[in-house]
């Protein structure tokens, strides 16, 4: 744990998807569409890069039409002709991921141990919820909360700000959790304790400040903040 300037975080926000549950399904549909194995990787970069594109020129349309129409985009490039029902039908696995075997009993022990936990997705409000509900997590979180409440995604700064304030507490006070060294990157820059989850094929940036902890899985990080 390198937490040397901060105090223990009053509030923990977790990203959901990938960080809390399992893309795997999601990834084999994707790639099945895609005629290729691991082209759901691409995808999923594609869908954060247009998520961004259309935060910067202050437009939001939900995560899951983002994600259906840069599915479409890169089916195109394939001569794969998908529609707009079929590109939504393949992301349908989205809804129903399961939690990582790490998960629910780490989220139990930060919880008992007092820390308030909130979630915090680029999926809309009513995906979000559906998600935690089919994972079983639905009871370790104060809030859930989506940046669909302030149109614009992750890592845009004012996300963060805005759940600060939602949860009532300074940035400072703040940890964010998550697997994507993008989403670390943004809450540091916002002002937020940054916790980055080492799952399989995620680093951290370079040019972003260290992580204040660096866990190998949410049991790890766990330990780290209790000890």
């Amino acid at each position: 744990m390198n937490m040397p300037h901060h105090s223990r975080p009053a509030v923990l926000l977790f990203d959901v998807n990938e960080t809390l549950l399992d893309l795997a399904p999601l990834e084999e549909s994707i790639d099945e569409v895609l005629l290729e194995n691991g082209a759901s990787r691409l995808w999923f970069t594609t869908m954060l890069q247009y998520s961004l594109v259309l935060t910067v020129g202050g437009k939001y349309e939900a995560f899951a039409d983002v994600g259906a129409a840069t599915l479409m985009m890169l089916a195109r490039n394939r001569e794969v002709m998908l529609d707009l029902e079929q590109a939504h039908d393949a992301l349908e696995p989205m809804l129903k991921l399961a939690p990582h075997r790490d998960v629910l009993d780490s989220l139990s022990r930060l919880k008992r141990s007092g820390f308030r936990m909130a979630s915090l997705s680029n999926s809309s409000v009513a995906a979000s919820k559906s998600q935690l509900e089919h994972a079983g997590l639905t009871p370790m979180f104060e809030r859930q909360l989506s940046v669909e409440s302030v149109a614009k995604y992750k890592p845009h700064c004012e996300v963060y700000q805005w759940a600060a304030r939602e949860m009532q507490v300074s940035e400072q006070d703040c940890m964010l959790v998550a697997a994507h060294p993008w989403d670390v990157a943004g809450a540091a820059w916002a002002g937020m304790q940054t916790a980055f989850l080492e799952r399989k094929g995620n680093q951290p940036f370079s040019l972003a400040s260290l992580p204040d902890i660096c866990a190998s899985d949410l049991h790890n990080l766990a330990d780290q903040l209790l000890a």
